[in-house]
């Protein structure tokens, strides 16, 4: 397991909420982040269609941005999320797992900004689109330098 898969599947194996919810990593590396969120009775919204609620998705994306940072960092941070978007493009269809996908577009000494989007069999068919910023506060930030993805410039 390579070193930033590891960090990534510890920062998730201690959040609570989604070991409720069966959350997984599937892929961790410089390229960002995939977490697996099962279908389960747990995540649906309307019990006659079977549809997930949109909560779930959220939660799902919340935690796949913010863990996404792991992949950029060199050292793990505490970093809050400070605004998330996410616009529903579709429902997801019941009875399928959803992937949360995330990356780190732009690092700064001070805010971490990252993308991603849920989807289920192909990323090009998203069920939603997000958009993150995320508050470094560990005692890296500001004098990290990750090849050209920091800015030095204040936020």
């Amino acid at each position: 397991m390579s070193s930033i898969r590891k960090r990534a599947h510890n920062f998730l194996s201690v959040l609570r909420h989604c070991q409720h919810l069966g959350m997984q990593i599937e892929q961790a590396d410089e390229q960002g982040l995939i977490i697996k969120l099962p279908y389960s009775d747990k995540i649906v919204g309307n019990p006659v269609t079977g549809l997930i609620h949109g909560g779930a998705i959220t939660t799902l994306m919340d935690t796949c941005c913010g863990i996404s940072t792991v992949c950029y960092l060199p050292t793990f941070e505490i970093c809050p999320t400070l605004d998330l978007r996410i616009d529903y493009m579709r429902p997801a269809e019941p009875g399928k797992p959803i992937f949360g996908f995330a990356e780190c577009y732009r690092v700064t000494p001070t805010i971490i900004f990252t993308r991603g989007v849920a989807y289920q069999e192909d990323r090009e068919q998203p069920i939603a689109h997000v958009v993150g910023t995320f508050m470094r506060m560990g005692k890296a930030a500001g004098q990290a330098e990750l090849g050209g993805k920091v800015d030095g410039g204040k936020v």
